[in-house]
C-alpha cells in the first residue's frame, strides 16, 4: 500500500519504509544457516532452545543441532526417548533444564495435538515452556506470522534506532521494545526476513561494542546521537567466585559419580561432593580448574580419594565402569576434569 495523505499515518510509512529496509538487506546479506534453510516448526524450536544464552558458533561448528536432529527427527522420536539419552545429547551446552523442557513439549504435543506444531499464535503460547519470544520465532519463522520477537540483539537495535534510553530490563521498556517490533512485523509482508534482519543487524552490525554504523542499512532512518552508550539496563549481574571440592575414587567397579538433583542438573552424573567428613583429611589435590556458571565463577578442586578407603555411599552415589562413561550424561567441566584424569 503506497503511503499516500489519505492511506497511512506518518508513523506507519515511516515504519513500512524502514522495515522495507530490513527485510531488503537482508535479502542480500542474510547468513546461511541450517535453521534459515528449513520451515519445519520443530526444527526452528529446538534451534531457538539451542540458541538461548548460547553462541551460534557453539551450536553450529560443533554439531549439536545437526546431531540433535539426526538423533531426534520428529517430535514423536524426542517424546519417546529416554531423558538420559536426552540429557546426553544436550552435554557441553549446559541449561539442562532447556532439554527437559524440549522433551515435556515434545510429550505435549503428542499427547494433545497428535504431534503436530498448532500455527494458531495463540496455542503456540499456551504449550509448556514456550515465552514469548520462542513462540514469535516459531509463528513467524515457521509460518511467516507477522509475530514479534525481542531478544538481546533485537533490543539493541530497537533503541539504538528510536535513541531510547529507556531501561530495556525494565517494565516500561520491556514494553515499548515489544510494541516497537509489533509495528515493524506488522508493516511488511515478509515477517520471516523482517525478524531475521533485525536478529542479523544486532549479531553483524549493531553490535554492542562499536556499532559498524557506517555499514548499517537503516542508518538513515536511526536516531541514536551515541550508539555504543545504548541499550539502558537497570541492573547489572556481578560475577561471584565460589569454590567447590569434589572427590576422584577409582576401585575395580569403575569410578565413583554422584548423580545430581538440583533445579538445574537434575539427572546429570559428577565428581561427587568432598564429604564433610573428610573436609579435614588432607587429601591430595590431583587438579584445580575453572569453569562458569549463570552468575558463578568456580573453583574446582579435585581431590584424591584412595580406592581402599572405607565410605558407606548414599543412594545417589554410583561406581561407573570407565568403559560406560563416554554414553553417561555430565556436566561438561566434570566431563573434562575426568579426561584429565584419566588421560583421555
Amino acid at each position: 500500500m503506497a503511503c499516500g495523505p489519505h492511506s497511512r499515518s506518518p508513523r506507519s510509512c515511516v515504519s513500512a519504509s524502514l522495515a522495507k529496509s530490513f527485510v531488503t538487506w537482508f535479502h542480500q546479506h542474510g547468513r546461511d544457516y541450517p535453521w534459515r534453510r528449513t520451515r519445519d516448526p520443530y526444527a526452528i524450536l529446538v534451534a531457538e532452545v539451542m540458541l538461548q544464552q548460547t553462541q551460534i558458533a557453539t551450536v553450529l561448528d560443533k554439531g549439536y543441532f545437526t546431531r540433535w536432529l539426526t538423533r531426534f527427527p520428529d517430535i514423536a522420536t524426542l517424546a519417546a526417548a529416554d531423558e538420559n539419552e536426552i540429557l546426553k545429547a544436550w552435554e557441553g551446552l549446559g541449561y539442562y533444564r532447556r532439554a527437559r523442557n524440549l522433551h515435556k513439549l515434545a510429550q505435549t504435543l503428542v499427547r494433545e495435538h497428535y504431534g503436530i506444531f498448532p500455527q494458531d499464535p495463540t496455542a503456540i503460547r499456551a504449550l509448556p515452556g514456550i515465552g514469548p519470544y520462542t513462540a514469535g520465532a516459531i509463528a513467524s519463522f515457521a509460518f511467516d506470522l507477522a509475530e514479534p520477537i525481542v531478544d538481546g540483539n533485537v533490543a539493541r537495535v530497537l533503541s539504538r534506532l528510536d535513541n531510547d534510553a529507556t531501561p530495556i530490563d525494565s517494565t516500561a521498556g520491556i514494553k515499548r521494545l515489544w510494541g516497537r517490533a509489533t509495528q515493524l512485523v506488522r508493516a511488511t509482508d515478509a515477517p520471516r526476513a523482517l525478524n531475521s534482519a533485525l536478529m542479523e543487524l544486532g549479531q553483524t552490525i549493531c553490535k554492542a561494542a562499536k556499532p559498524l554504523c557506517g555499514e548499517c542499512p537503516v542508518r538513515k532512518h536511526c536516531r541514536a546521537t551515541d550508539p555504543s552508550a545504548l541499550p539502558i539496563k537497570s541492573r547489572t549481574i556481578a560475577l561471584t567466585e565460589v569454590t567447590e571440592r569434589v572427590i576422584f575414587h577409582r576401585t575395580p567397579h569403575g569410578i565413583l559419580l554422584e548423580q545430581e538433583t538440583g533445579p538445574r542438573r537434575t539427572g546429570l552424573w559428577k565428581l561427587p561432593a568432598l564429604p564433610a567428613t573428610l573436609a579435614d583429611a588432607q587429601l591430595p589435590i590431583l587438579l584445580k580448574t575453572r569453569y562458569g556458571i549463570t552468575r558463578y565463577k568456580v573453583i574446582l578442586w579435585v581431590h584424591e580419594l584412595p580406592a581402599n578407603q572405607k565410605c558407606e555411599w548414599p543412594e545417589s552415589h554410583r561406581h561407573i565402569p570407565q568403559a560406560d562413561l563416554s554414553t553417561t550424561a555430565m556436566p561438561s567441566p566434570y566431563r573434562r576434569a575426568l579426561e584429565r584424569l584419566l588421560g583421555a
